[in-house]
Parts: C-alpha cells; structure tokens; sequence
C-alpha cells in the first residue's frame, strides 16, 4: 500500500491530494485570483493527512508540479515539497504542470492541447494524443491565426487551460473546441505520481528545480513623486 501528498501551486489554483496506489481518496483545493498559497498549502496539506488519519511518515513520496506556472506559485510548492522530503526523509516526484493539466479532460479521438496563460499573447504549450500521451514538447509561444494548424488539419484538437481563453478570437477552425475551466489539479496527479512511484523516477531533493521554461521578467516599481 502506497501513499503519496500531491501537490500543485503552479497556478491561480492551489491544490493538494492523498493518493493510495494511484487513487485519490481525500483532496482539497481552492482556485482564487489572490494567490494565497502560501497561507493555504499547509493548511490543505494537514487537512487531507488528516482526513486520511495518517502522518508524514506513512507516506511512500511527494510529488508536486513542477512548472510551468506562476514564479511565485512554483517556488511556493517546490520549495514545501523539498522541504517535507527532506526533514522525513521521503523521495521527491515531480510532474509536468502541462501533464497534470491535460489528464483533466480526457477524450476518446482527437488531440488535446494543454495550455497556461504566459502574458500578453504567449502561452506555455504541450500537445498530446487521445491516450494523453505526450506527442509535442511543451513550448512557450506567441499564438496567431495559423498556431497548431497541423493538427488542427488532422481532427478535433481540444484546447484546455487559462491560455485557452486568449485563443478563441484567434484560433478559428472547426476543429477547434476551447474547454473552459479547467487548471491542473492535484485531482489529476495521483496515476501520473504512481507511476513514478513505481518506477522510481525521483529527484534529488537538494538540487531541485522549478521548470520556469523561460527567464523570469520583473516589473518594475513606479518612481515615488
């Protein structure tokens, strides 16, 4: 029997999970514009180890997303992950925020199109086929009218996620369905966690990273008048 804390703060949604080999049995979760995960992560994290009636160390691993997302919402989950792992001494998972996103719309035909808003017209992409296996590496780029025309041309091609929204005006093709609503969720982290688990594809706690995918670019404050 395999426990694992799930995790993912990548986006406006902060979201944690208690998976028992590969099934999710107690989650919490809130989607909010004011980013308040850092005052809700350890809280949602006790609740759910509660709710489950075990402890840090009934657990197997802790993954978390891994990017990309929000700066701050990375650095957030990444940093309470390698923090857990390293005071219980438990092994680190981390999963492609892109992957958790697309494991949230399931389809029978067709490709989906997981995608984060990454300001102005540019999104973070990764494109996967029916069995949500991955077929293009995630990517930041900027859409226009002719962004994923090659699949595009092939069937239906779901477009899921925040960076969905900016699409619609853009993209217009009768192949094209924009599915609304949709972040990646701890929900959907438990099998992609156990199969790791399982195959032991861990990182090393103390050199782990957030996958940014591109430089962080800082705003710069207002001169005082």
């Amino acid at each position: 029997m395999s426990y694992i804390l799930n995790f993912d703060t990548a986006t406006k949604n902060c979201s944690v999970s208690v998976s028992q080999d590969g099934e999710v049995i107690a989650f919490e979760e809130l989607n909010s514009e004011g980013y308040s995960h850092g005052e809700k992560l350890h809280v949602f994290i006790e609740n759910v180890l509660k709710e489950v009636g075990i402890n840090f160390s009934d657990l197997s691993a802790v993954a978390v997303g891994k990017g990309p997302g929000s700066y701050t919402g990375l650095r957030i989950g990444v940093s309470a992950a390698k923090g857990i792992c390293f005071a219980k001494d438990l092994p680190l998972i981390s999963i492609e925020t892109l992957d958790i996103l697309a494991n949230s719309n399931p389809i029978e035909e067709g490709m989906v199109v997981a995608m984060l808003d990454a300001r102005r017209l540019e999104v973070f992409s990764a494109i996967y086929n029916h069995e949500l296996v991955k077929i293009r590496k995630t990517e930041a780029e900027i859409i226009d009218a002719n962004s994923f025309s090659e699949y595009l041309s092939k069937g239906k091609v779901y477009f899921v996620g925040d960076g969905a929204e900016k699409c619609k005006e853009i993209i217009q093709h009768e192949n094209a369905v924009f599915v609304n609503g949709k972040f990646p969720s701890a929900n959907e982290m438990a099998s992609l966690s156990y199969t790791k688990l399982k195959n032991k594809e861990f990182e090393d706690v103390a050199y782990f990273e957030p996958y940014y995918l591109k430089d962080f670019v800082g705003i710069k404050p207002k001169p005082r008048k």
